[in-house]
């Protein structure tokens, strides 16, 4: 007998809708799609705006603490709602903190369908600076326990996907995607500007990577080569002088395209192996070539001299720079490549049949 009823999921993600840029690129960038496919959906996020508001500020430990205890009463409340629904799609972890309880519930009381989506290293304490109270809270031990529960597992990288198929064999690989027809959209102008500008985004968990090329963009700065930008909640303790933005969604693009040249410095490691190279997708779809460490992902999406350069070491990383910031056509030239491999690769469009293949 056919019935017409609708599809329901249920997404667990950690922070309020449109703070968080993982979260952003890697669900809800999804939820227009599933609308027109008429699938019903609900997002339910572990902290909430009031806790979200004050998780990166100094100070103010007891109300993260009641905002966290917060969070898994809010937890409770949506394993309740979850038993109406058909998947449940838990962005990285249900809780932050401790063991998979929700995971397990969701799995074996329950007996829901659990799709586990993760774009970092998680199951690697240490990626971060953190103390070691912190990564002993975490229990990034309880990741192989959430792939094996679920349904399906989705990794961002190939790296990432390969430790899934340790303990689940269906893993599906998403990249990080943007929306190359209606967000990522405008292609830099790499012939506007004053002056040539190397810029970063990201944000303060991600902010030593740049201690990589710290004394690189320091030279190029006190010789007049460049102007350096940083877009993040934070700015770097550098003792030469930058132009910081603090990222704010509502202009995101209008502050990428203040760049000619993205950098995305990675330290090595397992942990950074599992990054998923979004900087870089950024920059190349607006048309901003970049220079990267030869990290994970960082020289398939470069296609190393097509759309920018790897860099190995600090040399490197300067004459690189030096090329694209002396060379306009070089620029236009590689930013027009890379855009044209976004959009065929790391787009919305490109990986929108794949999510959907996730509910069925």
């Amino acid at each position: 007998m056919k019935t017409d009823k609708k599809t329901v999921v249920h997404f667990w993600v950690p922070y309020p809708e449109g703070v968080a840029p993982s979260q952003r690129f890697r669900v809800e960038l999804f939820f227009p799609l599933l609308r027109r496919n008429d699938i019903h959906f609900e997002m339910y996020s572990f902290l909430d705006q009031k806790a979200w508001d004050i998780l990166y500020k100094k100070g103010s430990a007891i109300q993260k603490a009641l905002g966290t205890l917060n969070g898994y009463f809010r937890r409770v409340g949506h394993l309740y709602k979850a038993m109406t629904a058909d998947y449940v799609f838990i962005h990285r972890e249900a809780t932050p903190i401790g063991p998979p309880v929700f995971e397990w519930l969701l799995a074996k009381l329950l007996r829901k369908k659990i799709i586990h989506e993760y774009d970092d290293a998680i199951w690697i304490p240490g990626g971060e600076k953190i103390s070691f109270i912190k990564k002993w809270l975490k229990a990034t031990w309880k990741i192989k326990y959430i792939i094996r529960w679920s349904y399906k597992v989705v990794g961002g990288n190939d790296f990432l996907c390969a430790y899934a198929l340790r303990y689940n064999p269906s893993v599906i690989c998403i990249p990080t995607v943007v929306d190359t027809d209606n967000g990522h959209h405008i292609m830099r102008n790499q012939y506007e500007g004053e002056k040539v500008v190397v810029g970063w985004t990201g944000s303060h968990t991600t902010l030593h990577n740049l201690e990589e090329i710290e004394e690189v963009l320091a030279e190029l700065k006190k010789e007049g080569a460049c102007d350096i930008l940083v877009i993040s909640n934070v700015p770097p303790a550098w003792g030469f002088d930058f132009i910081f933005k603090k990222w704010n969604a509502e202009t995101e693009l209008e502050d990428l395209l203040g760049m000619h040249i993205g950098v995305m410095p990675l330290k090595k490691g397992p942990w950074f192996e599992g990054k998923c190279g979004f900087k870089l997708i950024q920059y190349l779809a607006c048309g901003i070539p970049a220079v990267a460490s030869p990290v994970g992902v960082n020289p398939r999406i470069l296609n190393q001299e097509t759309c920018g350069f790897i860099a190995n070491n600090k040399e490197e990383w300067k004459n690189n720079l030096l090329k694209l910031i002396q060379d306009p056509e070089l620029r236009t030239a590689m930013g027009k490549k890379g855009r044209e491999y976004i959009e065929s690769a790391y787009s919305l469009r490109s990986a929108s049949f794949l999510f959907l293949e996730l509910f069925s």
